[in-house]
């Protein structure tokens, strides 16, 4: 009776072992089909280079192609509400943002969805630096002469954004706040249909992050003048940062992670977390952030949760001092 108890007993060992994390066998055979990677926004901004560059080294290891899909409208919403319905079955995941994680929640409370109790945090994927931009047709080469420029003519320079909410409105409504410079907001549907007519000089200035800057920074189609991160950039050494020019403790940044349905079995949350983990690690993937002056971070789910709940306390103090509502 003990030999049989003791081999009953090896024999449950060692499927436990097979089916935890990190054995033989993975808990979990997620993926069995493709996987949709939703992005609240539409294509052109930073959400678009981190999105498409994490899921295509993703695709390479799983044996799955993990697809991007823009779904842009209402602040995030649109996606976000998609998102929250999905199966909880690992295939749906959507892109994380400051502004549909930290921002709407105090901008738009009757949202359909509520970001705490119906998403899951996974990992956080990318940090990327709020630049400031002007058109070259605005008589500003820094900072200090753009705030002196906006004192006056107050409300007469306007900026664009992604949308309200963005990390975009966000960077500027709070630079506003520490400047105390009333500029005219135009929002669009996205990073790349305001850019347009930033480029054209039917908008005067824009906060957007770096990966969507960069290349009309370079071509001289935009100057540059400040950067939101607490160091200069070193892509772009000679621009100064906001608390250089006069405004000690300024800091802004836009972040991307990923997010599934809640209820999501855990061991499948941890497994998206280390695939995601190890595309960041990717040459490829590092090459492509470094060029934007992206930084790729991954993390535990438990990490970014916190993350999450400490920038949801900072930006609701901005949205509310503000008085960002949705559009």
């Amino acid at each position: 009776m003990d030999s049989k108890r003791h081999f009953l007993r090896a024999c449950t060992l060692g499927l436990s072992a097979l089916a935890a994390p990190g054995g033989a066998r993975s808990q979990t055979d997620w993926p069995r089909k493709s996987v949709r990677l939703l992005v609240p926004f539409a294509p052109g901004g930073s959400s678009e280079i981190v999105a498409r560059s994490v899921a295509t080294e993703m695709s390479k290891h799983l044996g799955q192609s993990v697809y991007v899909e823009n779904k842009p409208g209402g602040a995030g919403t649109v996606a976000m509400a998609e998102a929250a319905k999905a199966d909880k079955d690992g295939h749906t995941l959507i892109l994380g943002h400051v502004g549909t994680l930290a921002v709407n929640p105090y901008m738009m409370p009757k949202q359909s969805y509520d970001v705490d109790r119906d998403f899951t945090a996974v990992t956080l994927l990318a940090r990327v630096p709020n630049m400031f931009v002007v058109h070259p047709s605005v008589p500003a080469n820094d900072l200090k002469s753009f705030v002196a420029l906006a004192k006056q003519r107050p409300g007469q320079l306007n900026y664009g954004s992604a949308g309200n909410g963005s990390a975009g409105h966000l960077a500027m409504e709070y630079l506003k706040l520490v400047t105390g410079t009333f500029i005219t907001h135009i929002p669009y549907r996205g990073t790349g249909p305001q850019l347009v007519d930033l480029l054209a000089g039917r908008t005067d200035a824009a906060s957007a992050g770096a990966p969507a800057l960069m290349a009309h920074i370079r071509s001289g189609k935009l100057r540059a003048i400040a950067v939101g991160t607490q160091q200069r950039l070193p892509i772009l050494p000679d621009t100064s940062t906001v608390a250089e020019q006069g405004y000690p403790g300024f800091e802004t940044s836009q972040w991307y992670g990923l997010q599934v349905p809640s209820g999501t079995p855990d061991p499948i949350v941890r497994r998206i977390a280390e695939e995601a983990s190890r595309a960041l690690r990717a040459s490829a993937v590092t090459e492509r952030f470094a060029n934007d002056a992206a930084v790729g971070v991954g993390s535990t789910p438990e990490q970014y949760a916190a993350f999450i709940l400490s920038e949801q306390k900072r930006w609701a103090e901005v949205v509310r001092r503000a008085g960002i509502r949705p559009d």
